[in-house]
């Protein structure tokens, strides 16, 4: 199987971006993080996001089935897309910081924070597949309490999973924060950002200092073929590519 994760930065590199779906399209899966769906005013906060980036993604995924789940109204969120040849058993999504709908007009710090989970069903090996965006502050990416408390709901979510886990996203987080140590040992995951010595998870069009937020970690019994940062610069965030 393989799979992409990938913040499409609000879908602002327009058809760049549809294109690398395009190019991409015998992926498995896709996990995709500020995608905005028939967007308004109310979550349309600056002028040069794609609004329709989920309908226009989906369109050129025919092969794909699409699941949204949003943070804001039915509007912004987080979007998986699943080749129609994979089972799909099971589709949620949980709230690992505040809740949906509770931001506060445009504060960006107060958008509820949700894990979407996939549950797939093969002769091979079950596996729940779980795409995360991680809170935003405007400080960085440092530890924080809210950051803590983030991690250990995240924990106890997948810590009653049976199933081998892949967890992916935008973590929103430094590569040393003690928010990214407590997931990874507590449910004694593999980090592949630091098994493949990935050095950045930015793009040209990221200016910061900071060159890491993006991660893949996954159960130890989960056998990587491949692992590597892509290429394409469709974002402000490299897309990551992990084939299983």
């Amino acid at each position: 199987m393989k799979l992409i994760t990938l913040n499409i930065w609000g879908g602002r590199q327009g058809d760049s971006l549809i294109d690398f779906f395009k190019k991409y399209s015998d992926v498995d899966v896709f996990l995709l993080q500020e995608v905005h769906n028939n967007a308004t005013d109310e979550t349309k906060w600056v002028t040069h996001v794609n609004e329709h980036a989920y309908s226009e993604i989906a369109e050129v995924l025919p092969d794909h089935n699409g699941y949204y789940a949003p943070a804001i109204l039915e509007e912004w969120g987080l979007a998986a897309f699943v080749k129609k040849t994979i089972s799909v058993e099971e589709v949620g999504d949980v709230f690992v910081f505040r809740s949906k709908d509770s931001h506060v007009g445009r504060d960006g710090t107060t958008l509820g924070k949700n894990i979407q989970y996939l549950k797939i069903v093969s002769e091979e090996k079950n596996m729940t597949i779980i795409n995360f965006h991680g809170l935003w502050n405007g400080k960085g990416k440092t530890d924080t309490e809210d950051r803590m408390g983030q991690s250990e709901k995240i924990v106890n979510f997948i810590k009653n999973i049976k199933d081998p886990v892949v967890l992916a996203g935008d973590f929103n987080l430094r590569p040393d924060t003690q928010s990214l140590k407590m997931i990874v040992e507590k449910l004694n995951l593999k980090n592949l950002i630091q098994e493949y010595n990935i050095t950045s998870t930015r793009t040209t069009f990221y200016d910061k200092a900071e060159k890491f937020a993006d991660y893949i970690l996954t159960s130890q019994d989960v056998a990587i073929k491949d692992f590597k940062v892509l290429p394409d610069e469709v974002s402000d965030h490299s897309a990551l590519f992990l084939e299983i």
